[in-house]
Parts: structure tokens; C-alpha cells; sequence
């Protein structure tokens, strides 16, 4: 967390937070239960860059800042939690380690059991369908399921990018 405190850092990652809340505009949305987002992609980038603990701040304040420019239904802190999740599940798998393929497929995977549908699914159950968990889940799974290599391939596209134009040494 000490990186929270460098000029360099603070001004990335609130790059990074307004490019997110950007991209949280464009959104395809199918029903009410399910929508393909793109906010993850400077969550992950944030993670490699800076570790956990700024990757999950990215997130939270990528979902607050998107609620107060452009609220689309009321405000629920359950979605806050999940982008600090996100930025701690792309930090711990992408911060100082290279960006194969592989490595983000798994943490594409497993970013998307944990938060896109385990916990989506449950505070969407909270929000909407009251004891219908299960019926979210099974609702969320195929869109889910298909956005994993979607997101994979960009997410190794756009982090690679970066590695080869030495962003982490800029980070630093």
C-alpha cells in the first residue's frame, strides 16, 4: 500500500479509474440478469501494474465513480466489494509475474468463478430475486462461460502490449 502514496501511481491508477468508469458505459446488456462488461480490463491492468491492494481500490472507485456519473439502478455496495475482489484476484495472479497466456486464462477463470458467478449472481439474487441463487447462477453460467476466453484474449493482448512497452517500469 505504500505505492498508494506515489505521485506516479496516484495518477495511473486514477487513469486507470476513469477509463474503467468509461468502459462501464458499454455495456451489452442481454436481460436483466445478464450483461458483457469490459470494466475489468484496467482493473487487470492496475493489478499487473501495482499489486493487490491498488488494484482493489481501482475497483471499488471504478464502481462508485460509474454509479455517480451514470447510476442505471440503485446503489448497492455488494458490487463495490466484488471490483475490490476483482483487483485483488488480477494482483496476486498478474503483479510481478509475465503475462503468458496461460496465466491469464487461469486468472480469467478463476476471476470469473469467483466474482462473476459466485458473487454477482448472489447480490443480483439480493437485488432482484430474492431466493433465486441458484436460478441467477444458472441464468448468469453460459454467458459467463463464453466471456472467459473473450476476455482472455483481450486481456493478453492489451497486458502484453503494455510488458513490451515497459509500463511496469513506469509503474515503478
Amino acid at each position: 500500500m505504500k505505492k498508494l502514496f506515489n505521485t506516479k501511481t496516484l495518477t495511473i491508477a486514477a487513469m486507470l479509474t476513469a477509463i474503467g468508469i468509461i468502459l462501464g458505459f458499454f455495456k451489452l446488456p442481454i436481460t436483466q440478469l445478464i450483461e458483457i462488461r469490459f470494466g475489468s480490463l484496467p482493473v487487470a491492468m492496475a493489478g499487473m501494474m501495482f499489486g493487490p491492494g491498488v488494484a482493489g481500490i481501482v475497483g471499488a472507485l471504478i464502481d462508485i465513480g460509474g454509479f455517480l456519473v451514470k447510476p442505471t439502478g440503485p446503489f448497492f455496495p455488494g458490487f463495490t466489494i466484488s471490483g475490490i475482489v476483482s483487483g485483488i484476484i488480477f494482483g496476486v495472479m498478474l503483479h510481478d509475474n509475465k503475462c503468458t497466456f496461460l496465466r491469464i486464462f487461469a486468472t480469467q477463470a478463476i476471476h470469473t468463478l469467483i466474482v462473476g458467478i459466485i458473487m454477482n449472481s448472489f447480490w443480483l439474487n439480493l437485488l432482484y430475486l430474492k431466493n433465486g441463487y441458484l436460478a441467477a447462477i444458472i441464468a448468469r453460467l453460459p454467458k459467463e462461460l463464453i466471456m472467459i476466453p473473450v476476455m482472455t484474449v483481450l486481456l493478453y493482448t492489451v497486458l502484453n502490449s503494455l510488458e513490451k512497452v515497459g509500463i511496469r517500469k513506469l509503474a515503478l
